[in-house]
């Protein structure tokens, strides 16, 4: 009889955590499924077109908080003792309240570990409860788990400094090339303008305030031959919306709205240069992205975005708080003055995986 590997993944349903879910079944799929036993706790089956696996559906679990806790704690225990597992992994934040030889939880909420300002947490009520909650979230059951996994080093510091865990793997996340082929689309860039693109979902941690602080300081300087675009329309929450009211009468700021996946790209394509000032991120997908296109990145000078940066020839860093020096970085890559920094990848310390095999290898074999 084949040993059972339960994935429990009943809230994903949507962006990062769910490319993570689905990447984490197709390598299981097709690397493990002759094996092992594939179970997948998930939402809604839809979502999912990997074989060699039953699925599980659990649509009342997004419904509420009350149905969420009543799942990891009180019916996976019961299911997992029907199921026997020999890896019990959950893929959304919650060690799960079961009984399985190996249990394994995969973290992606860097929310408590932000320094929350009472202003923000105003602006964005949702993020403020999980900067408050999630700390005694990840701590129910945390130190039963055999294994934590987090997407960068500088997180697995914070578990460790705040739980006192030694089983903390740093595992980074696959990402799809996709289809970064140079083409002509997208934003048309009138003669002369540089383009500065920040593609990201409003919430008060993403900082879109010193990037239009930084182009203020850059038009009293009398320079004006540029655009920042944001794909944010000013609608989304309250936080987009003091964004908006604040800064929407700048012609050199375009608020372009939520943007689809092909668009996003047309974006990569047609930019100049790409600015990342967010103060919080498990990892920063569009650093990765946008590294394809050999262009410049002006980057928060924090732990995350030098640690998905990797290596790397055409980046600058700036404080997250000092919208003058990225005004003058923004100056200096707009004139092809900058002189960039020769990064290089950091070195993580084991447990470290670099894709799904290894990770997998570490949970199965370790002792």
């Amino acid at each position: 009889m084949r040993r059972k590997i339960i994935v429990s993944a009943i809230n994903l349903l949507e962006a990062g955590p769910l490319t993570v879910l689905q990447e984490c079944l197709e390598y299981l799929s097709e690397d493990l499924s002759d094996k092992y036993e594939i179970i997948a706790l998930v939402n809604r089956k839809g979502l999912f077109s990997c074989g060699n696996m039953e699925y599980l559906e659990f649509p009342q679990s997004k419904k509420s908080w009350l149905n969420r806790l009543y799942y990891e704690y009180i019916f996976f225990n019961k299911l997992s003792k029907r199921l026997n597992p020999f890896l019990w992994l959950s893929l959304h934040d919650i060690t799960s309240n079961v009984k399985a030889q190996r249990l394994a939880v995969y973290c992606h909420n860097a929310s408590p570990f932000y320094d929350l300002s009472f202003g923000q947490a105003i602006k964005d009520p949702r993020f403020a409860l999980f900067n408050l909650f999630y700390k005694y979230l990840y701590m129910i059951n945390i130190r039963k788990a055999d294994f934590v996994i987090v997407q960068q080093d500088w997180l697995r510091r914070e578990f460790r400094k705040l739980f006192g865990l030694k089983n903390v793997i740093v595992a980074h996340p696959k990402v799809h090339d996709g289809n970064f082929s140079k083409r002509q689309g997208g934003i048309i860039r009138r003669e002369g303008d540089f383009t500065f693109l920040y593609p990201a979902f409003p919430r008060v941690f993403k900082n879109f305030e010193v990037i239009c602080k930084a182009a203020q300081a850059l038009l009293k300087r009398g320079v004006t031959n540029f655009k920042v675009i944001f794909t944010i329309s000013g609608k989304e929450n309250w936080y987009s919306r003091g964004i908006y009211n604040s800064f929407g009468n700048m012609k050199n700021i375009i608020f372009l709205g939520l943007q689809r996946r092909e668009d996003i790209i047309n974006l990569y394509d047609t930019a100049d240069c790409l600015i990342f000032p967010s103060k919080l991120e498990t990892w920063g997908l569009p650093i990765t992205e946008f590294k394809k296109y050999d262009k410049p990145l002006l980057l928060a000078d924090l732990p995350y975005a030098h640690e998905t940066l990797g290596a790397y020839g055409k980046a600058k860093f700036f404080n997250t708080d000092n919208h003058e020096q990225l005004a003058d970085v923004m100056k200096i890559v707009m004139d092809g003055v900058a002189v960039f920094e020769n990064i290089n990848p950091e070195i993580i310390a084991e447990p470290f995986s670099r894709d799904w095999k290894g990770l997998f290898d570490i949970l199965l074999s370790a002792n």
